[in-house]
């Protein structure tokens, strides 16, 4: 198991990462909201239909070749646009279930970052002061040292014996 810090890392990659998905399902699945001021539309259809209303009722006016060539350009974009609206609108949920699930999702960032807060919880240092973590750190440092000379003695106590047995070995070999 990897340590509290890469845990937390990881953690945080991973809250990071529903953010993003969070942002990214309501800005494809969220309702459109009226802009102030501005005239509501429930469609593209429906700009594509007053739009080709305006080009007509211009197109009624001396000079009407020139306003004729826009309406054939609506009407070619027409049905290109005309499968973009029929696939946004299935794609969309209902607006019950998209708060449905706007509602798990934002349940789904707060454990995420509640799980966060209890590896945080567990880091050793979490409640001492820092005059206690300093001396702990000495302390720690003083086991340390009495380890390393323990190694050491060790491995010179290992190469006693080595050379010793080397010279066992030896000593029957010449006999």
């Amino acid at each position: 198991m990897a340590d509290t810090l890469t845990q937390i890392q990881d953690e945080l990659d991973q809250l990071l990462l529903q953010m993003q998905k969070t942002l990214e399902y309501i800005n494809i699945h969220a309702p459109p909201a009226p802009i102030p001021g501005q005239p509501t539309l429930s469609s593209l259809r429906e700009w594509q239909q007053q739009y080709e209303a305006q080009s007509q009722a211009t197109s009624q006016t001396p000079g009407a070749n020139q306003s004729s060539a826009p309406t054939q350009n609506t009407q070619t974009t027409q049905p290109s646009s005309a499968p973009t609206q029929t696939q946004s609108t299935t794609l969309e949920p209902p607006p019950k279930s998209f708060q449905d699930n706007l509602k798990e999702l934002s349940r789904d960032m707060v454990l995420k970052e509640q799980q966060i807060e209890m590896l945080i919880c567990t880091l050793p240092g979490i409640g001492t002061s820092e005059r206690e973590q300093v001396e702990r750190m000495k302390e720690l440092e003083r086991e340390l040292d009495e380890i390393e000379e323990e190694r050491v003695e060790a491995v010179a106590e290992r190469r006693r014996l080595l050379e010793a047995v080397e010279g066992a070995i030896m000593g029957m070999g010449t006999i």
